[in-house]
């Protein structure tokens, strides 16, 4: 019974659903984020808060722009599968930040603003960036559409 159990084939047969489902909720949360600073936050609340939020960055709308469209089109292209190293890449860099200068020095539980779920959220950004797409990914029916030419 033991042996059966430690011998699990559960990955075996569901190893392409389990990329396709880190990519869409990773791409999802990092979509909505994106969308949460373009819609409600706004553009410039997101400058001023680079300003007054202790981090007195120089050229706070530049770093806006980056950082509302990176959450968003990043998102957005996890969610597809599309350019995902790419996408997983500049999430992983979005969540570094964050986790560098916000949250770190909130300890590591959520209810203090600390960095357990962005630790999370970078742990799987880089999980993504360096094990690719899946199966179920845009990026993979482009790689074997090319290789019928």
């Amino acid at each position: 019974m033991w042996q059966k159990i430690l011998n699990c084939k559960c990955l075996d047969s569901w190893r392409d659903w389990s990329y396709l489902f880190l990519r869409v909720v990773v791409g999802a949360v990092f979509f909505m984020h994106g969308y949460q600073k373009l819609t409600q936050f706004t553009i410039p609340g997101v400058a001023q808060n680079l300003i007054t939020g202790g981090l007195g960055w120089q050229f706070p709308m530049f770093w806006a722009y980056l950082l509302t469209y990176g959450e968003l089109i990043g998102g957005a292209f996890l969610i597809l599968g599309l350019f995902t190293h790419w996408a997983a890449k500049i999430s992983a860099f979005i969540a570094f930040v964050a986790l560098i200068f916000i949250h770190l020095k909130g300890g590591f539980f959520l209810s203090g603003n600390g960095y357990e779920y962005i630790l999370t959220l970078l742990a799987a950004s880089i999980y993504l960036m360096s094990a690719g797409a899946g199966k179920y990914s845009l990026d993979k029916m482009w790689r074997n559409k090319d290789s019928m030419m």
